[in-house]
């Protein structure tokens, strides 16, 4: 306890010492949020737990949402558990008051995710059909590395595509070979899930977020099967916004986003448009289509954290500014951008930003840390939207 007080002292979080949030957004205007919070953990329930008991990681976490302050957070790497005990207790901690006074978000999503899930397979090609390599997602246990909304807007509606066959999508890059023949009628699209969120804005309209969190497009083999799969996970969102009727959703109804509608995709898309081993076609083409305006989303500690720690990020094509993950420099990936929240062209764009102060900036200590960081190895993303232009 003395261990953990200490670092809360050390953050600024338990001192009593006051912290400016950001600005709030322009008049007219919401701020939508992605955050990779790193509170997934190796048992089932043992996220609620450390939140529930103010651990310094979930206390960090915390303290970066409430200083950003955003309406609506799509919040990643919350182990899910059918209860909501997690996503309870970290609402409660977030609205409390720390270094910034807390933040109440009254409407909340948790859904079942694919991880851990058994397909009955031998996925992996080591003999036995179980094991978090032979789930519908890489898990050791449903739930692992869930999902969850938390929103000071109504959320009105939930199209979820968790049960979607990877089979289904026309064209899809799923390996033959290296998986066994019984796969393609098995193996789901989504590694967690995809969802479609409607919400409602304090004028009436509504919007759309997109929500995902594809697998990493590494840990696997010369078949490519995660590689393979986070490509086609994010080019579903290109089909869905671009009208395609392939998809059939968990409750039966086919088709993707109506023609018109304002949308948001958001997530830890995890891939990068110009590093790192993904396979970009599918990002370059999600950020590049004709209904998808990129705000950019840029940060100072990003730039500093890439030219100080050299390695990887050193040989990177991309504008270090960008990047919303600090991982392992040497040999690879170094940071990369990762993490998105991507509006439909229905809004304006009045402010982004990522949550990355330069050392030594208020703030910084929330991100420090290395390999073992305050908070998290990804960094909040946020922008601000006004819907239509007014």
């Amino acid at each position: 306890m003395r261990a953990v007080a200490a670092a809360l002292l050390a953050l600024g979080v338990a001192s009593g010492a006051r912290a400016e949030p950001l600005p709030p957004p322009a008049e007219g205007s919401v701020r939508v949020a992605a955050f990779n919070a790193s509170l997934s953990r190796a048992g089932a329930g043992v996220a609620w737990k450390d939140v529930a008991e103010g651990d310094a990681q979930p206390r960090a976490v915390a303290e970066i949402i409430r200083r950003v302050r955003p309406d609506v957070l799509l919040v990643l790497e919350l182990d899910h558990d059918l209860e909501g005990r997690a996503l309870g207790a970290l609402a409660a901690l977030i609205a409390e008051d720390g270094a910034a006074p807390g933040v109440d978000y009254r409407h909340r999503l948790a859904a079942p995710m694919n991880t851990g899930v058994p397909t009955g397979l031998d996925l992996d090609g080591d003999g036995a059909a179980a094991g978090p390599s032979d789930a519908q997602g890489w898990g050791r246990f449903p739930g692992q590395y869930g999902m969850a909304l938390l929103s000071r807007l109504p959320i009105e509606g939930l199209r979820s595509f968790r049960r979607l066959l990877w089979a289904e999508m026309p064209g899809s890059l799923m390996p033959g070979a290296g998986m066994p023949e019984a796969a393609a009628m098995v193996q789901r699209l989504s590694s967690k899930s995809h969802w479609d969120v409607t919400l409602r804005l304090p004028g009436g309209e509504t919007f759309h977020l997109l929500a995902s969190h594809p697998t990493p497009p590494v840990f696997d083999g010369p078949e490519d099967r995660n590689g393979r799969r986070n490509h086609d996970e994010i080019r579903f969102w290109i089909d869905y916004v671009s009208g395609e009727d392939w998809m059939t959703d968990d409750a039966g109804r086919r088709g993707g986003l109506a023609p018109g509608a304002a949308f948001v995709v958001a997530g830890d898309l995890n891939a990068d448009p110009a590093d790192g081993e993904a396979r970009r076609a599918a990002i370059a083409a999600l950020l590049s289509h004709p209904r998808v305006q990129d705000p950019a989303p840029r940060s100072a500690g990003a730039a500093s954290a890439a030219a100080a720690q050299g390695g990887a990020n050193a040989r990177h094509r991309g504008d270090p500014a960008l990047d919303t993950a600090d991982w392992r420099d040497k040999p690879e990936p170094g940071n990369l951008r990762v993490d998105y929240v991507l509006p439909s062209t229905d809004w304006e764009v009045t402010a982004a930003g990522v949550f990355w102060p330069a050392p030594g900036a208020p703030g910084a200590a929330l991100v420090e840390g290395g390999r073992r960081p305050a908070s998290s190895d990804h960094r909040l993303v946020w922008v601000d939207l006004r819907p239509d232009g007014r």
